[in-house]
C-alpha cells in the first residue's frame, strides 16, 4: 500500500468537521468514497466534501476496488457487522468509539480481524490531542510525584432532545448505542486513563435513571483499581442543573494533583506545593486529524498509532463491568 485510499460508511454528523476532512488533508491519504443509507444525503455529503464516490449499501463500498481502508462511522450497534465485512475483504478498519455495543462484539472484532491480517483502529484520538499529551507529560516526569488516585466527574445538564420522549437521540437507545450517554461519553474518559496509568483490572459500579426523562441510566457512580494499584472513582450525572455542571478528571500524586477536563476546553491545572499553575493547549479543528495521521503512518509502515482494537477493547470491558452488562 502506497496511498491509504478511505472509504466512510456512516457518513453522519461526527464526519462533517471532526474526522472527514481529515482524511484529504493527512499526508498520503485520500477519501475516495462514502455510504449512507440514505441515497440523497450521501450524495450530498460526497458533493459538498468533493468526495468523487458515494453509496448507500455498506458492501459495495467495502468491495469497491478504489477503497483499501474503512472508517466505520456508524453507531455502536452495526460497527461488529462492518467489521466482519471490511476484514474478510482484507481491508484494514478504523471505528468509531465506543469500539460496539457490548465487550463480546469487540472480542468478535478483534477475532476477525487477526484471522484475515487486517489491522483494527479505535477513533480514540484524545490519546493524541495536545492537552492530553501536555498531561501525560507532566505526570511521566514527576510532576505531581507517583499516582496514588484518579477521580472522574462529569455532570452535565439534559439537551433539549432528551425530552422528546417520542423521538429520543439514539445515544439513549441501548439497542443502537449499547446504553446511554455514560457509554457515549465515560468511554472517552477511561480510554485515556487506559493510556495514561495502564489497564484497570478491577472495576465496580451502580447505576440508576433518578430523572425519568428516558429509560437509560442517567446517574452512574463507579470505584476501580489499575493493574499497577493505582485507585479511582468516579461520578456521572446526565440530569444535573447548570450551578452543578463539572467536567473535570482529576490525577493525584504524594506531590499535588493535576486537573483537566475530557470536553470542554478549559486549560490544565497543575496544583503542588511550589503553587498553582494553569496550563493552555490548543484543539485543532478537524479534531481526529492527529489520530487518522498516525493510522495511516502504521498502514504504511513508517509509525505506531496508540488507539487499537485491544486497547478500545479493554475499554469497553470497563463501562459493562460498571453497567452490570457481564
Amino acid at each position: 500500500m502506497k496511498k491509504v485510499k478511505w472509504g466512510i460508511i456512516g457518513c453522519g454528523d461526527v464526519t462533517e468537521i471532526k474526522s472527514g476532512p481529515a482524511f484529504n488533508r493527512v499526508r498520503d491519504s485520500e477519501l475516495v468514497a462514502v455510504m449512507r443509507r440514505d441515497t440523497a444525503k450521501a450524495k450530498d455529503y460526497a458533493e459538498r466534501h468533493l468526495v468523487p464516490k458515494w453509496y448507500d449499501n455498506a458492501e459495495n463500498l467495502i468491495n469497491d476496488s478504489d477503497v483499501n481502508a474503512i472508517y466505520i462511522a456508524t453507531p455502536p450497534s452495526s460497527h461488529c457487522a462492518y467489521t466482519h465485512l471490511a476484514a474478510k475483504a482484507g481491508k484494514p478498519v478504523y471505528v468509531e468509539k465506543p469500539m460496539a455495543a457490548n465487550y463480546y462484539e469487540c472480542l468478535s472484532m478483534i477475532d476477525i480481524c487477526e484471522k484475515h491480517k487486517v489491522p483494527l483502529f479505535v477513533a480514540y484520538y484524545r490519546r493524541v490531542l495536545p492537552l492530553f499529551l501536555k498531561v501525560k507529560e507532566l505526570v511521566e516526569k514527576g510532576s505531581i510525584g507517583k499516582i496514588l488516585q484518579t477521580n472522574i466527574k462529569l455532570h452535565l445538564v439534559p439537551n433539549s432532545a432528551d425530552y422528546n420522549k417520542e423521538n429520543l437521540p439514539w445515544r439513549l437507545k441501548p439497542e443502537i448505542a449499547g446504553a446511554g450517554y455514560f457509554y457515549d461519553l465515560a468511554s472517552h474518559q477511561f480510554d485515556y486513563l487506559d493510556f495514561l496509568c495502564g489497564s484497570i483490572e478491577e472495576v465496580s459500579g451502580n447505576a440508576s435513571n433518578l430523572g425519568g426523562l428516558y429509560k437509560v441510566e442517567d446517574n452512574v457512580t463507579a470505584s476501580w483499581k489499575f493493574s499497577s494499584g493505582i485507585l479511582g472513582t468516579g461520578s456521572w450525572n446526565f440530569v444535573s442543573t447548570k450551578k452543578n455542571v463539572c467536567d473535570e478528571i482529576e490525577i493525584i500524586g504524594d506531590k499535588g494533583k493535576i486537573i483537566f477536563p475530557t470536553f470542554i476546553r478549559d486549560p490544565i491545572k497543575l496544583i503542588t506545593v511550589k503553587g498553582n499553575v494553569e496550563i493552555i493547549s490548543e484543539w485543532p479543528k478537524h479534531i481526529q486529524e492527529p489520530l487518522i495521521k498516525l493510522v495511516v503512518e502504521e498502514l504504511l509502515g513508517k509509525g505506531t498509532c496508540p488507539s487499537s482494537g485491544l486497547s478500545g477493547a479493554r475499554t469497553n470491558w470497563v463501562l459493562d463491568k460498571i453497567l452490570n452488562k457481564i
